[in-house]
């Protein structure tokens, strides 16, 4: 997809004043004895300087950064006005090539001091004060309580069955069929048998049992 390409009027004006700027300081640092390469390298450096001041001031509002800021702008400043008619470029005054002249070593300092200079630190957050610490004294603690112990209960004995009472004339009739059915099988009879032949109940049976034994 084509994007349309929009002219940004701000930034034709800043290409025709840097134009403009960089021509002047040209024909002035030509004027005042700085031929060939040299008369180029004059506006290079004015326009550095102001570079350089203008990364500072971004990050550093501070008196160093602000002089050099008009240091730079009166040397371009002045290159525009000079070249407007005012000064004649064929007969430049010694002083005004003495200026020229220095330009580098000037430019030169201003950018290092700017560029290696430490800006001022951030002030350091307030910390928020820290909650007061309450000494505990452990020196006495208290001994421990004895544990109780309590007593296992004692398992209870068991309760003895009453005897169990078998009449005389039972006991020889359980004999009898206890006898038959000896003979009948060949086994001994067993209480659910025995039981189950005399109509008793089964305590009874086991003690004609235990008895016919």
């Amino acid at each position: 997809m084509s994007r349309s390409f929009r002219i940004d009027a701000v930034l034709v004006q800043a290409v025709i004043a840097g134009a403009l700027s960089f021509a002047h300081l040209h024909d002035l640092a030509e004027a005042a004895g700085q031929t060939g390469w040299k008369a180029w390298a004059y506006p290079v450096s004015v326009d550095l300087l102001l570079v350089a001041v203008w990364r500072r001031l971004r990050t550093e509002r501070s008196r160093l950064a602000w002089f050099w800021f008009l240091v730079a702008l009166v040397a371009s400043l002045g290159a525009n006005i000079a070249t407007a008619g005012l000064l004649d470029l064929e007969n430049v005054p010694a002083w005004l090539r003495i200026l020229v002249a220095g330009w580098p070593a000037l430019a030169f300092l201003g950018g290092t001091l700017l560029a290696h200079q430490p800006a001022d630190p951030a002030p350091a957050p307030a910390s928020e004060p820290s909650p007061p610490v309450v000494a505990v004294d452990r020196s006495e603690e208290p001994e421990p309580a004895p544990e109780i112990t309590t007593p296992e209960p004692v398992p209870a004995l068991p309760v003895a069955a009453p005897a169990v009472s078998v009449p005389p004339a039972l006991v020889d009739h359980a004999r009898k069929v206890a006898t038959e059915h000896r003979t009948r099988t060949g086994t001994d009879i067993d209480t659910a048998t025995l039981r189950a032949r005399l109509g008793v109940p089964e305590d009874l049976a086991g003690a004609i049992v235990a008895q016919l034994a």
